[in-house]
């Protein structure tokens, strides 16, 4: 990302005051207790059992690992799931796993 690029974002969310994930395009994440978990801004789902799911992002993967994990609700831009979640582990670009 260009110097100009970052200088225009922190511009724009100073002013505007919008938040982060809306200006970085990053994944939202929300998790009800150990049994639901809510994706938002996702890129599609790499790998999906009931054991596991690799959830593709702009910047990187996003894995859940549980048991009895099922898909709710899959939206071109959410992605709702449910099950006993044990682990999530979010990888960004450029980061090794």
């Amino acid at each position: 990302m260009t110097r100009i690029s970052r200088r225009l974002r922190k511009w724009t969310n100073e002013v505007l005051d919008l938040p982060q994930d809306v200006l970085l395009d990053l994944p939202r994440i929300t998790l009800v207790g150990n049994k639901e978990l809510t994706v938002e801004n996702h890129q599609g789902v790499r790998h999906f059992s009931e054991n596991k799911m690799i959830l593709s992002l702009n910047q990187g993967v996003l894995e859940i690992e549980g048991a009895e994990l099922m898909i709710r609700a899959i939206l071109p831009q959410e992605v709702m799931i449910e099950g006993i979640i044990r682990n999530i582990k979010y990888t960004g670009m450029g980061e090794s796993s």
